[in-house]
């Protein structure tokens, strides 16, 4: 290998002529030829073995120009899914069509659409709102044990007796009373016997299982503790639902057998006799039930069985349970299981209203008894209150209106309506709550005089009615014409309103139809009229959810940020927000829609000063226990308002508005860096609308913009953050030929680079910072390039200062970017030594034009190159150790690259260091040969161009060597 004393001899380059044979070259198309979208023509060659004697096998193949499409063998029977549909068990299969087939049966007989609210969707917010703190108890009623042994070997005459008086010695038996329960371990209980009935099914005790149901139907009479009682009936009807399905799928499966399989829509003819006889006798054990509530329950849980029996039997046992239900004495149970049975209803013949309607005049007839002794009493009893009594209903209220709502003709809605009129504010609120929104908006003047007409005592008669209608209003329109008159109408009852949490139910509400139909100055006297009756003894403290919707309402339909800040009460409105983490909650909301919403730039300063609260509201909740993810949103937020702000030429406010953000938002650091960014790009704006204008006071504005930036990065966390923003704003100093502004940041990158930690933390991880320092010094050398040499300095002096640092720096032991480093620094000074460099900047001068390829200039470059040559040169001799032969032959490699793309060859040392060079990377084996090849094959091309001819001499001096 060559002296470390060899010199780089970088050959002239001509740019140009470069780029020229870079270039793609362009081949015409003639019609006819290959186009990217003709379909592609596929030579197919089949291969069979033909066995001969003699032979061990021959082959033939035959060959097909038509196009193979790799999907079409699905099209063949061969695909995995239809293999394996061939080797199955035909039994299994059977079973899976039966099961599916029985599916679709169940999903078919769902003529309820999906425009139909179900059950499901109302259950958690039921057992959520109806809690108690009060002890619980369940009776239970546990029967016998006796006549239980044997039972297996009876004849089925004694096996149906032994049923019938397991039953009854049910109804005599032993009972067992679980008292003070916490309504936790009253839901686990009902839980257990769900589960229990469940286990009794699947081991075949079917009277067990109806035991079970019985037991738990009777709890739906108990009203001990009323409060709980709506969520008590949603974990009672929970296991009904169970108990209704096993029973119908077990009938079912009886009418599949091996040679016929029920239609989708089947009818009583197609059950077979032993599905009737079983189907019945559910029904008559049902019948020998004596409670009236737990029959009337039980039997509803299985209505559906009567498709089974008789294509009428729904149609009959529907208005003889609702007849049953006027046996119950209690409103409130009576109320619920008229709900139950309109669910169960609803699911097995929605089209049957009569029904449905004559439940609903029937709890109108029966409503009066909450007025009535025995409620009253009861409720003396337990402490409770008419208006914590009454809230019980909805539920069960809202369901039944529901059910004969849906789809029912404009006249039967208006009669089923109007027969509620003069009952109470409940009813007439979950009338409003269940019908269609188009329906009550039409009709809103006529819904606001009923619910001032409405007299009851215990329920709130205005809050909820009105609430209720605010929401219809706010999915359906009214009349155009009755618009204001409705608003005027509902808040002057509204504002009326004592109750804190009354009024703002309400105006949380109304606030959207304020929004939606008029202008700012209705909505300002909206939210001040929220203010006022909020602020006494700071009753906001317990509606910040309400509040927090009110403000999302306004800025939903506000998208005029000028109009929605010249709103008057809008500010103070936000000045309700008192708890710190619902403030900022409320700020990212409106800063969300800023950014979302605004399409152009603004200086309006109502938006610059509002907004700026508002983000400084933000940025200060910032602390040291703040997640990352929660700043990284942050500052998201205060970028994009950031990068909103345009004051066009008057680039001076500009810059002072970032000044002021700067001081505002110094503790969140993606927003120092955006601000960083803003003004770099704002010098480079100022210098292009004033080229060929480049007074004293642009100059001196630019340098502001400089000195910002240079006096912003030091703050900064993130190492590789501030390298990198030195590096760029000192391209933009350079750019704008403030060149010793230019040498500070670069000087200042220099300085900071041996304080580049050896592990640095990305997205939560440790990882090496060596890789990430070389693309910074790769990006460092290109600017360099073009960096002019200061006049009281010496040659190249940024680059021996950016060398020192190099060498200075502690590398990783087994690291080879240091070398890598001094390769693209070789790159640069090849570049530096061209007559003309490949770009410039704008009325910079360059060392190109200031040497004017001066010899002591070139001479100081050989020099720099001799030196990074050397120490390039002595890490590949220390690499010659076993465990290192392959990183030295990648080294070698490029070294070689580099000198045959930079390097005049046609000095003898140059050229002798490449060729030993090549046998470097040869000598041990592990070098890629095919690259070697590709490399040797570009240098014999290289060496037919006319410049280029020297290379021939060289090509011959490298042997490719082969692996034995």
């Amino acid at each position: 290998m060559a002296p470390p004393s060899c010199p780089m001899h970088s050959r002239n380059r001509n740019y140009k002529a470069e780029f020229a044979s870079c270039r793609l070259e362009a081949v015409p198309l003639e019609f006819g030829d290959y186009h990217p979208l003709k379909p592609i023509t596929v030579t197919e060659s089949k291969t069979k073995k033909v066995n001969r004697k003699g032979s061990t096998s021959s082959t033939s193949s035959s060959s097909s120009s038509s196009m193979v499409d790799p999907l079409s063998s699905v099209l063949d029977g061969t695909d995995p899914l239809s293999m394996f549909a061939a080797t199955a068990d035909p039994v299994a299969l059977a079973a899976a069509t039966d099961s599916s087939r029985r599916k679709r049966d169940r999903d078919d007989n769902s003529v309820v659409g999906s425009d139909f609210e179900p059950w499901a969707n109302k259950r958690g917010e039921i057992l959520a709102r109806y809690t108690t703190t009060e002890k619980l108890s369940i009776n239970l009623f546990m029967g016998s044990e006796k006549g239980k042994a044997g039972t297996a070997t009876l004849a089925m005459s004694e096996k149906v007796r032994t049923r019938l008086e397991e039953l009854d010695d049910f109804e005599e038996g032993s009972q067992k009373e679980l008292l003070n329960l916490t309504q936790q371990d009253y839901v686990n209980r009902i839980e257990e016997l769900n589960q229990s009935l469940k286990d009794a099914w699947a081991s075949d005790q079917k009277v067990k299982a109806l035991k079970i149901v019985i037991q738990c139907s009777k709890l739906l009479s108990d009203t001990s503790v009323i409060q709980f009682y709506p969520s008590k009936f949603v974990l009672i009807t929970d296991i009904l639902d169970t108990f209704g399905k096993l029973v119908y799928e077990r009938i079912f499966s009886m009418c599949v057998d091996n040679r016929s399989v029920l239609p989708d829509h089947f009818s009583p003819e197609n059950a077979n006799d032993t599905a009737k006889e079983t189907c019945l006798n559910w029904f008559f054990k049902i019948a020998s039930i004596r409670e009236l509530i737990p029959r009337f329950y039980v039997e509803a849980s299985i209505l559906k069985c009567n498709k089974f029996l008789s294509k009428t039997g729904i149609s009959e046992c529907l208005p003889r349970l609702t007849c049953m239900i006027r046996g119950i004495g209690d409103p409130l149970v009576s109320v619920y299981a008229r709900a139950y049975l309109c669910r169960v209803g609803m699911e097995v013949a929605p089209h049957l209203k009569e029904t449905l309607n004559k439940n609903f005049f029937d709890f109108l007839l029966t409503f009066k008894q909450i007025h009535g002794d025995t409620v009253q009493n009861q409720l003396v009893v337990q402490g409770v209150e008419l208006p914590s009594y009454l809230p019980l209903y909805p539920p069960a209220m809202d369901w039944i209106f529901q059910c004969i709502s849906y789809h029912a003709p404009e006249v039967t809605a208006s009669v089923l309506t109007w027969g509620s009129v003069s009952c109470s504010a409940l009813l007439l609120n979950s009338v409003m709550s269940a019908f269609r929104a188009e329906f009550i908006a039409t009709r809103s003047m006529d819904f606001i005089g009923m619910i001032k007409e409405c007299d009851e005592s215990g329920f709130p008669k205005v809050a909820s009615p009105f609430r209720s209608l605010g929401l219809n209003l706010a999915l359906a329109d009214p009349p155009e014409s009755d618009r204001l008159q409705i608003l005027n109408e509902a808040w002057k009852v509204i504002t009326k309103l004592k109750n804190s949490q009354d009024y703002i139910n309400c105006a949380e509400v109304w606030v959207e139809y304020t929004c939606k139909h008029f202008t700012k100055r209705e909505v300002n006297t909206v939210l001040a009229d929220v203010i006022k009756h909020m602020t006494p003894d700071r009753a906001f403290e317990d509606s910040y959810p309400q509040l927090q919707l009110i403000i999302k309402k306004v800025i939903a339909y506000f998208h005029d940020f000028s109009v929605l800040f010249s709103v008057e009460k809008f500010l103070p409105f936000l000045d309700m927000f008192q708890k710190e983490s619902v403030r900022v909650e409320v700020c990212k909301c409106i800063m969300d829609a800023f950014i979302k919403h605004q399409q152009e730039p603004t200086k309006d300063p109502v938006i610059l000063n509002a907004l700026l609260h508002v983000c400084k509201t933000m940025h200060d909740s910032v602390n040291a226990l703040t997640l990352e993810d929660e700043k990284r949103m942050l500052s998201y937020l205060i970028n994009g308002f950031i990068k909103m702000v345009s004051f066009g030429r008057d680039f001076e406010q500009q810059l002072s508005f970032y000044v002021e953000s700067r001081s505002m938002f110094c503790n969140l650091e993606p927003v120092l860096v955006q601000l960083i960014h803003s003004v770099n790009r704002l010098a480079m704006e100022t210098r292009k609308l004033m080229k060929g204008n480049h007074s004293r006071k642009t100059a001196a504005f630019v340098r502001a913009c400089v000195a910002y930036c240079f006096i912003t990065i030091p703050s900064l966390a993130g190492i590789f953050t501030r390298l990198n923003l030195y590096l760029h704003s000192g391209q933009v100093a350079l750019a704008n030929q403030c060149l010793s502004q230019a040498d500070a940041f670069f000087k200042a990158a220099i300085s900071l680079i041996p304080e580049v930690p050896k592990m640095i933390n990305i997205d939560g991880k440790m990882r090496p910072s060596e890789s990430f320092l070389l693309e910074f010094l790769c990006n460092f050398f290109s600017t360099l390039l073009i960096v002019p040499d200061h006049p009281e300095h010496g040659v190249l002096f940024l680059v021996r200062e950016l060398l020192n640092v190099i060498q200075d720096y502690t590398w990783e032991d087994n690291s080879d970017e240091k070398i890598r480093i001094y390769t693209c620094v070789l790159h640069l000074l090849s570049a530096m030594s061209q007559e003309t460099y490949l770009y410039h900047i704008d009325k910079v001068d360059s060392n190109d034009s200031l040497y004017g390829g001066d010899s002591k200039f070139l001479a100081e470059n050989n020099k720099l190159c001799e030196t990074v040559m050397a120490q390039i040169l002595e890490h590949l001799k220390a690499l010659a150790k076993d465990e290192a032969l392959k990183r030295q032959s990648s080294l070698g490699l490029s070294f070689f690259n580099s000198i045959l793309a930079h390097g005049d060859l046609r000095n003898n040392k140059l050229n002798q260091l490449s060729v030993n060079l090549w046998h470097l990377a040869q000598r041990h084996g592990c070098a890629d040969t095919r690259t070697m090849v590709k490399t040797l094959e570009y240098i014999k091309k290289q060496s037919k161009q006319p410049d280029m001819t020297h290379l021939t001499e060289l090509a011959l001096r490298l042997p490719l060597q082969t692996r034995t």
